[in-house]
């Protein structure tokens, strides 16, 4: 049960109330932004909630023990603050969703209804509807390690400890031109062997993608050009001459660990166990079947 501040349980139990909810959204980027159904702006806990137009919360109903609460968000895209690209380009995936319930003639007097994260985001004709989870959601995550041939690092995180930052790993390339929605020729790449990079990261330096992350499934060299294919479509948001920031790619095998990386010693996976295949195969001549390990 909610413990109110005495002033709002005051103003709740009298006959009229002048009540109007706020939205704090916080992006994984860092930026704030704040809106009110209310007419007015209002500003508390340093935080400028503006007027948004059309901007209504759906019902949120209360679920008991672990089960996830959704609810939504329904409104009319403004320009200034929550745009068409932005949504599209994913920057409020993820973003961490504040509800308040707060008496505008006296800001002091408020509480927190709910903290979720948005979901799905779904637009059409202008107008955007977004999911919001509550934090139980993070309870269908899968956690712990699973026993696999493959690596289950990250590559460059803690557990991997291979520096990205170093020159082997790392490129600056301009685009040349894009070649479909998925795949762009870059120059920059000459003194790296063809597939370096697949399965590695691109971060966007200039352009409406700018500081956006982009997985990149494939690096192939056609003509002598380079040629990145990305995992997602990249729209319209890609121009000619426009930087983009290049990382090394893994694939996670043992092999690729040892002879790209140098890196044996932080292999998260578990290439000596014998997968399903072996086990079920007949012997053949010329295998291995002196107890030696199998690495794949």
């Amino acid at each position: 049960m909610r413990t109110l501040e005495p002033g709002l349980a005051a103003h709740l139990a009298g006959s009229e109330t002048t009540l109007a909810t706020c939205w704090r959204i916080t992006r994984k980027d860092g930026l704030v932004l704040g809106f009110t159904d209310h007419d007015r702006p209002l500003s508390f806990d340093g935080t400028a909630f503006v007027p948004a137009h059309g901007l209504d919360g759906g019902e949120a109903p209360a679920r008991l023990g672990a089960q996830v609460e959704t609810s939504e968000v329904l409104g009319v895209l403004h320009a200034e603050a929550i745009t068409e690209d932005d949504i599209v380009l994913g920057r409020f995936d993820g973003a961490e969703v504040e509800t308040w319930r707060v008496n505008w003639q006296a800001l002091g007097q408020r509480v927190l209804l709910r903290r979720d994260a948005i979901g799905e985001i779904v637009r059409e004709d202008g107008v955007f509807r977004a999911e919001l989870r509550s934090p139980q959601a993070g309870l269908n995550r899968s956690m712990g390690r699973i026993y696999g041939a493959l690596c289950d690092a990250e590559l460059g995180d803690g557990r991997c400890r291979v520096d990205l930052g170093a020159p082997a790993f790392h490129a600056t390339a301009s685009v040349v031109r894009m070649e479909d929605a998925n795949r762009l020729v870059v120059a920059g790449l000459e003194g790296f062997a063809e597939g370096w990079f697949a399965w590695g990261s691109a971060r966007w330096s200039t352009g409406r993608r700018a500081d956006l992350r982009d997985r990149v499934v494939s690096h192939g060299r056609i003509g002598g050009e380079d040629v990145l294919g990305f995992a997602a479509p990249l729209g319209e948001w890609v121009e000619d001459g426009q930087g983009v920031e290049l990382w090394a790619g893994c694939d996670r095998r043992f092999a690729s660990c040892r002879d790209k990386f140098a890196n044996t010693v932080n292999f998260r996976g578990f290439p000596h166990i014998p997968g399903g295949d072996f086990v079920l195969r007949h012997p053949r001549a010329g295998d291995a079947l002196d107890g030696r390990a199998v690495v794949r």
